[in-house]
């Protein structure tokens, strides 16, 4: 028996596997079509058991997990591929082509924008990079931003989301499972954090600083070489140079924005003391209704999974089979449920790409929560 006599005896075989594997899926039609009527779940774990406990039986005990491999293989694909026939009807769909018919060609130049902070934070940097004219309202936290969007107080609210040299900014992620929101437009800001104090002082007159803690992680390096200086965190790098400038004390100095120097009245001891030259913030300008801008380029959805193995591997292997590009996969605890997490993606994609929208829409019916959070592009 030759190689060449094996490789024919494989190849033949494969060919009854296609041709089985045909039927199976057109039967896999024809119960989607059933369940739809019915009004039934496309997953039925107790079927998918009795299956694997009896192919199982069929084969030697050293390919039981070979053919439970394979089987698990072909339910993930007939699952998938009945999402995909019952998406033609599904809500989300419906919301995604309304809101590409309805948004309008150019991105607002004018706005009433939602930051958090004071004058001079680096969300309102952001903001005036993204509108020309935004008529900007301050809040005291991320929370404050995300509800005057959802109240309808304002249009856009602008949110940092993950920082390149300290990581994702947890609290936001953490809002973002219990507000409703869109993603519009996002912006890369170059961060330089200087050390602002009262005019007259000098380094070794400073005994504490105040700033965010994103800054104080980007700045680490810095604030170590300082000896017996106490680090306050404050809610914002702009509110860590008012209450510098407010303070009756000289000895205090504030980790902030260049520009909040002449703001505040304050000079700077120190300017690009951040441990990474290249220091990026990306931020979000979220809305209360989808708004899906020509040029969108980039997907960002959350999603629960089962907690059971390869679950996320299924799901990821949904965008490689698209030959789309997973830029972020963030997850974050789900309270009071143990072992169970949010998934956070981002995508290079666009929702008008052939067979986006019925991924979607297979995601947001194949798991017990999804959240798609726009179609949109970075500036």
């Amino acid at each position: 028996m030759t190689i060449e006599n094996l490789r024919a005896q494989i190849d033949a075989i494969d060919n009854e596997i296609t041709e089985l594997f045909g039927k199976r899926m057109e039967i896999s039609r024809l119960v989607s079509e059933y369940k739809k009527e019915s009004r039934l779940k496309v997953l039925d774990r107790s079927r998918e058991r009795g299956i694997l406990t009896r192919v199982t039986e069929m084969v030697e005990p050293e390919l039981e997990v070979y053919a439970q491999t394979l089987f698990q293989t072909l339910f993930n694909l007939s699952r998938s591929y009945q999402n995909m026939l019952l998406s033609k009807d599904h809500p989300l769909r419906l919301e995604i082509e309304n809101s590409l018919e309805q948004t309008p060609e150019l991105f607002p130049k004018k706005a009433v924008v939602a930051c958090q902070g004071v004058e001079g934070a680096y969300s309102q940097i952001a903001a005036d990079k993204l509108f020309s004219l935004p008529n900007i309202m301050y809040f005291n936290s991320f929370e404050g931003v995300f509800t005057a969007v959802e109240k309808g107080l304002s249009r856009y609210g602008i949110l940092p989301i993950e920082n390149s040299s300290h990581g994702s900014v947890t609290q936001v992620y953490d809002l973002m499972k219990r507000h409703n929101f869109h993603i519009v437009r996002s912006l890369k800001l170059k961060i330089d954090h200087s050390l602002l104090a009262k005019k007259g002082s000098k380094p070794s007159d400073i005994k504490e600083i105040y700033s965010h803690e994103q800054a104080i992680g980007q700045c680490s390096r810095f604030i170590e070489g300082l000896e017996g200086v106490k680090v306050t965190m404050v809610e914002n790098t702009a509110v860590a140079a008012q209450k510098v400038a407010q303070s009756e004390r000289d000895d205090v100095a504030a980790l902030s924005s260049g520009n909040c120097a002449e703001l505040y009245g304050l000079t700077a001891l120190g300017v690009d003391v951040q441990d990474n030259a290249n220091n990026f913030t990306r931020f979000i300008c979220i809305s209360k209704n989808p708004e899906i801008y020509p040029g969108a380029n980039k997907i960002s959805l959350m999603l629960s999974l089962p907690h059971r193995p390869g679950s996320l591997y299924d799901t990821i292997s949904k965008f490689s089979v698209l030959g789309l590009n997973l830029t972020k996969l963030e997850s974050r605890p789900v309270p009071e449920r143990d072992f169970e997490f949010m998934f956070y993606f981002d995508i290079e994609a666009s929702v008008k790409a052939e067979g986006v929208i019925s991924l979607l829409c297979e995601l947001a019916a194949g798991t017990e929560q999804f959240v798609f959070l726009g179609n949109y592009s970075e500036v």
